[in-house]
């Protein structure tokens, strides 16, 4: 879909569902168009989250309410290559942090693993309300880079739960680690899909560390300082991304 000058859009609206000629957005999206100083005649752009966009006009902008007539061209965008990313249940701020940064990077997948050492962090971010949290964190990147696509979302699990049931589809498993090789080193061997596991506050316990080597994962570091996990997280996920295909 080209956008032409005269059809540029002003603001992105998150409508997830089946699309018609008039789509109708809930209160958030009113109050998001209000904050924007949006008015009816306005050109917008609307993503799925599942791989649709398309352009349309505010036909109608109430406190509670939303309005918008689609152009009648609806693009689907192709899902980027697959990246799964292995985050640590760790501080709920950072996570929240570590969320938006993927969507806007691109992350297909997000799989927060329940390690040891997960469980001395007094503020973690857990359970269905903290992943609503984390969603709607998510969402709001995804309006604001203007992407088709919101990663798929796990509940969070043990490290043997998750071993346990291996993608036979993954052949490139990357554990981020100070004394693994640099990743730079593996990126022409990178095939999607790719899975990229992070440690959590504290860093991985030895069997941990051996469970992830025992399953076929690759050890690589990012340098010698040591990162916070949203930090090397967001670091290997765009270094990765734009090696891909």
């Amino acid at each position: 879909m080209v956008e032409r000058a005269d059809r540029a859009p002003v603001g992105t609206f998150y409508a997830p569902g089946a699309w018609s000629g008039r789509v109708e957005l809930d209160d958030s999206a009113a109050h998001h168009a209000a904050v924007k100083r949006l008015a009816v005649g306005d050109v917008v752009r609307l993503t799925s989250g599942d791989g649709r966009r398309a352009l349309g006009t505010i036909a109608h902008l109430a406190k509670h309410h939303l309005g918008v007539e689609l152009d009648g061209v609806v693009e689907d965008v192709v899902r980027p290559p697959r990246i799964e990313l292995w985050t640590p249940v760790g501080d709920r701020d950072r996570m929240l942090l570590f969320a938006e940064k993927a969507v806007e990077l691109g992350a297909t997948a997000w799989r927060p693993i329940l390690f040891a050492r997960s469980r001395s962090v007094s503020h973690r971010g857990e359970g269905e309300s903290f992943r609503e949290k984390m969603r709607l964190r998510q969402i709001s990147a995804l309006e604001q880079c203007g992407s088709a696509w919101l990663p798929e979302m796990s509940a969070e699990t043990t490290l043997d739960d998750a071993v346990g049931t291996p993608d036979p589809k993954v052949h490139s498993r990357l554990l981020l680690d100070a004394g693994g090789e640099p990743l730079r080193a593996v990126l022409h061997s990178l095939d999607a899909p790719v899975q990229i596991a992070l440690g959590p506050e504290g860093g991985l316990e030895d069997g941990e560390r051996a469970t992830f080597i025992r399953t076929g994962w690759r050890p690589v570091s990012l340098g010698a300082n040591v990162l916070r996990f949203e930090t090397a997280g967001i670091a290997a996920l765009a270094i990765v991304r734009s090696h891909l295909p």
